[in-house]
């Protein structure tokens, strides 16, 4: 079965940076659409960023451009996200997700399969 296993997340002081870590198995990694969602306390799930199957195309939430860049190893079966310029209001569980939906998962948030999550939290 499809697994998605997030790691990499931890506390940081606001400026600082973390790399967020998704390996995925049970799938065809390089057919699938690959995305990073979060969610805070008492907030609904947000779309933070998408990247298609050879990375040529990536999609940003306002929020987080300029500071967070999502990449892909398909030989690794591995998306990532780097994060950088950490604020507080970034602090919230990440989840990685998978979409076999095609090219307009990266637009409309529609993905098949989640992770369990990895917590970050940011300082002030």
């Amino acid at each position: 079965q499809v697994q998605l296993v997030e790691s990499g997340g931890g506390l940081v002081q606001a400026g600082g940076s973390l790399r967020l870590s998704c390996a995925a198995s049970g799938l065809t990694f390089s057919s699938f659409v690959m995305g990073w969602f979060r969610q805070a306390p008492g907030k609904e799930r947000e779309y933070v960023s998408g990247i298609s199957w050879r990375g040529t195309s990536t999609y940003y939430t306002d929020s987080v451009k300029g500071r967070f860049t999502i990449s892909r190893d398909n030989v690794r079966n591995t998306v990532y996200l780097q994060m950088d310029s950490l604020k507080p209001e970034d602090t919230a569980i990440y989840y990685c997700a998978a979409s076999g939906r095609g090219y307009g998962s990266l637009w409309n948030r529609e993905y098949d399969y989640w992770g369990q999550g990895t917590q970050v939290t940011v300082s002030s």
